[in-house]
Order: C-alpha cells, then sequence, then structure tokens
C-alpha cells in the first residue's frame, strides 16, 4: 500500500502567504501610531518628494500623494487613499481606504482641520458642468469638523472665478453629491444620497432627509427640513418644513427648532409670522411681498 500525497500548486501557496503578508501588513498599519514628531510612510506608498508631510502624519499602504500636496500634522492616510494635484489637507484630518482628494486640474482643493473622508469618497475634483474649459482654474474650499462619509462627491467649481465652499461642523452622509459653485455652510446634516446641483446655497443647521434632490440655484434656508424623497425645485424659506415629489410647505419645522433650543416664545411668534406670510386669510389679501414688509413691521 503506499499513499498519495497531493502538494498545492506552488503559485497558490505563494498566493496564500502572500495574502497573509498583506493582511497582517494592513493590521500593523491600522496599529501604527506615529509620535507627534515623526511620521510613518509604509514601503508601497508613492510619496512624490516635493510633497510637504508635516509632524506625526501617517500614511498607509498603496496610497499616492503628489507633488504639491501639502498634509498637516498628525492626518492619517488609510490603505489605497489618494491625494492629487494642489491639495491641502489641515491637522488631523482622516482619509479612509479608498478617498480620492484633489485632482491634477489648475486651481486648489483646500481642506480645514479634523475633517474625516469616508471609504471611496470623492473630494475636489473636475465638475461635470459643460460650461467648463479645459484649463480655467477651479477650487474647493472645506471648513473644520466635518463627517463626509462613503461614496460621496464634492466637486470643484466651474470657474476661475467661483468656488465650492463647505463651511464647519457638517455631516453629509453616504452617496451624497455636492456639484460646483455649491455654498454649504455650517451644522448641516445631508442624509445618504441628498444631491445638490450646480450653485445650491445651504445656510446654517439645515436638516435634509434620504433621497433628496434640490434643483440648480435653489437655496436652503437656516433651521429647515427637507423630507425624505423630495424634489426641490424653488428655495426653501427658513425654519420651515418641505416635502413632496415637487417640495410643497408642511409647517415649521418645529422638531429643529427644539432641538436647537429655540424657546416656546421665539417658536409662537415664528408661528404668526409663517401663517401672516403663507395663510393669507381672506380673498383680497395682499402679494407676499407685501405681507414680509408687514411681518418685518410687526418684528421690529
Amino acid at each position: 500500500m503506499f499513499s498519495l500525497h497531493v502538494h498545492k500548486p506552488l503559485s497558490a501557496t505563494l498566493r496564500t502567504l502572500t495574502l497573509v503578508h498583506f493582511s497582517r501588513t494592513l493590521s500593523d498599519v491600522s496599529n501604527q501610531k506615529p509620535s507627534e514628531t515623526t511620521s510613518f510612510i509604509h514601503p508601497t506608498a508613492v510619496v512624490h518628494p516635493d510633497a510637504v508631510i508635516g509632524q506625526g502624519v501617517s500614511i498607509g499602504p498603496f496610497c499616492t500623494v503628489g507633488s504639491s500636496a501639502k498634509i498637516g500634522n498628525a492626518c492619517r492616510l488609510y490603505p489605497g487613499s489618494h491625494i492629487f494635484g494642489n491639495t491641502e489637507l489641515g491637522e488631523r484630518c482622516i482619509l479612509m481606504t479608498g478617498t480620492v482628494v484633489g485632482d491634477d486640474l489648475p486651481g486648489r482643493t483646500v481642506l480645514g482641520c479634523n475633517n474625516i473622508i469616508g471609504h471611496h469618497a470623492v473630494v475636489g475634483i473636475k465638475c461635470q458642468d459643460m460650461k467648463y474649459k479645459t484649463g480655467d482654474e477651479c477650487f474647493l474650499e472645506v471648513g473644520d469638523n466635518n463627517e463626509i462619509r462613503e461614496h460621496t462627491s464634492i466637486h470643484r467649481s466651474s470657474k476661475s472665478n467661483e468656488m465650492t465652499v463647505i463651511g464647519d461642523n457638517n455631516l453629509i452622509m453616504g452617496s451624497c453629491h455636492i456639484a460646483h459653485d455649491c455654498k454649504v455652510g455650517n451644522d448641516n446634516i445631508f442624509a445618504n444620497n441628498t444631491l445638490l446641483a450646480g450653485h445650491v446655497v445651504v445656510e446654517d443647521y439645515a436638516h435634509t432627509a434620504g433621497a433628496t434632490v434640490v434643483h440648480q440655484f435653489c437655496c436652503i434656508g437656516s433651521f429647515s427640513f427637507i423630507g425624505g424623497g423630495s424634489v426641490v425645485s424653488q428655495d426653501v424659506p427658513r425654519y420651515v418644513m418641505v416635502s413632496g415629489e415637487r417640495a410643497e410647505l408642511r409647517g415649521l419645522n418645529l422638531e429643529g427648532l427644539r432641538r436647537r433650543g429655540f424657546s416656546m416664545q421665539e417658536v409662537r411668534s415664528l408661528r404668526t409670522a409663517y401663517r401672516n406670510i403663507f395663510m393669507p386669510i381672506g380673498t383680497n389679501s395682499v402679494g407676499i411681498e407685501q405681507r414680509l414688509s408687514e411681518v418685518e413691521k410687526e418684528s421690529v
């Protein structure tokens, strides 16, 4: 009797060993904690010698950092994240796996401090506006303390005299899109699949539910709420709730106002103003401009 020993092919064995080594490498990088003064750059990362790297930076496997990049202190680039073009990251930013920040185009992408860019998000690339002319400078500026989740896309401006702007403390959930020349303020929440077309303005403390679409050049007022699945084709006033396939007014955003600390007296005043502006009594009511003027006079 004899026994037959079947050996794994050499290529399969090498592949298994390579995957084991790679997984251990990723684990080591995830646990790597550079000191406040020294940086860690994985041997497989491609970092241009002209790039400016701050202190305490961690750059994981298979990352790419371009020649004009500037990375602030204590930033972390997870495996397979990339920085292109004239791009600046402030201190303590985190780029998750698959993130792309910046583009090899004229212009600039600037991120402030403490921003988290989620898996496979694309931030600061060429816009999708047909009016963009090859060679024109285009810009994106992002403030501090923003969380931009997975698969989100944020584009640069369409013209050299314009800029796409994201403020501070915004939560932009997965698969959102912010197009060219948008101006987003502070402390906003965009739920998954919120889509902002070009030149949209969002003030502060606005909240969109999932699958919201906003037409180009619209303005979303502060403390407003947009219901899920809505299509917004007109400006949304401050303090209100809108929803619908073609979004319509649904009253004050009472829950949002409560969460933001508005007093009962303030809410009552806003309710009175809402009724006078949007719910006039009588068939001979005056136009909305005059109603606005009257409410302004009463509030003085």
